[in-house]
């Protein structure tokens, strides 16, 4: 089964909304005799983000299966290993983006804040604005305006804001995303008219648009240039000192560039799903890691 475009559900969350802005609750108020969501455990306060033996299906298939794996707060997390293995689906399971293929579903939990993701009661665009998401090709609104796409985020969860506000929003999110100096000129022009590196950076700063907690980045440089990368890179790098991000790479020079912690994913037997093998700090990873077949891939002797 194929697994949607980025057009078809970077921008259509689906289940319902609360429509209470970028504040809006992750979890729906229980009603009736529902249980209330278990307390925040102390211990995760510094891993915003973590899997609990995650597994992601299509259908009867398991691509990938159990993997536990902590996201530490404002650090950067590569996710590393040859196609196929799964990066890509258990990456879009961490904001329920996986769940927009028909009769895909996981096992395991994913916990933002001690939250369960996949709760009954949670609240996927909450949870999407929180973990925000970065697609492999740029995909902005192309025949709306730069500022229009800035905009979309609080337009489509209903944050009312004055034209004072919306000016120093779309101002501060394309200087977060290092693009203001470029665009400033002609913020009312088409944002198809962008460079590819241009609408990359202006895709990261709708994402930024809504405050996330966590930003995904699946292999977010793969379509561009050196020059291009070399300020996507930068921008990750200046990111982290208040996001949390996760980016799956094939670019180990870029794994080894831009982050604190590695996780190598791979498939032991054709036909097998996708798993985790080793996770560390990445100078562990890259310099001396436990796992033979890690060594293999890092060093180029497979993948």
């Amino acid at each position: 089964m194929s697994e949607p475009t980025e057009a078809n559900v970077a921008d259509a969350p689906t289940g319902a909304t609360t429509g209470e802005g970028i504040d809006t609750p992750l979890v729906v108020p229980a009603t009736g005799d529902e249980a209330a969501p278990p307390p925040v455990d102390p211990s995760t306060t510094a891993v915003p983000l973590r899997t609990d033996a995650l597994s992601c299906l299509f259908g009867k298939r398991v691509v990938v299966e159990g993997v536990s794996l902590a996201f530490p707060e404002k650090t950067v997390t590569a996710l590393i290993g040859p196609s196929g293995c799964g990066k890509s689906t258990f990456i879009r399971s961490l904001n329920r983006m996986h769940e927009a293929v028909p009769g895909a579903s996981i096992r395991g939990g994913v916990f933002l804040h001690g939250h369960d993701v996949y709760s009954r009661r949670a609240d996927p665009v909450a949870i999407r604005r929180r973990i925000g998401m970065v697609f492999q090709r740029p995909n902005p609104f192309p025949t709306k305006s730069i500022a229009d796409n800035i905009l979309a985020g609080p337009a489509f969860t209903r944050l009312c804001l004055s034209r004072g506000d919306k000016a120093a929003l779309v101002e501060s999110t394309l200087r977060g995303a290092g693009l203001w100096d470029e665009v400033k000129s002609r913020l009312n022009e088409p944002a198809g008219g962008l460079s590819g590196g241009q609408q990359q950076r202006l895709c990261i700063a709708r994402a930024l648009a809504v405050e996330p907690d966590v930003l995904l980045m699946d292999e977010p440089c793969s379509a561009l240039d050196p020059q291009s990368t070399r300020r996507i890179e930068n921008l990750i790098d200046e990111l982290k000192e208040r996001l949390t991000i996760v980016i799956v790479t094939h670019n180990m020079q870029q794994a080894a560039r831009v982050s604190d912690y590695t996780a190598f994913f791979t498939i032991r037997t054709e036909g097998e799903p996708g798993r985790l093998i080793e996770t560390g700090p990445t100078a562990t990873i890259f310099g001396s890691p436990t796992d033979p077949e890690t060594e293999a891939y890092v060093s180029g002797r497979f993948g």
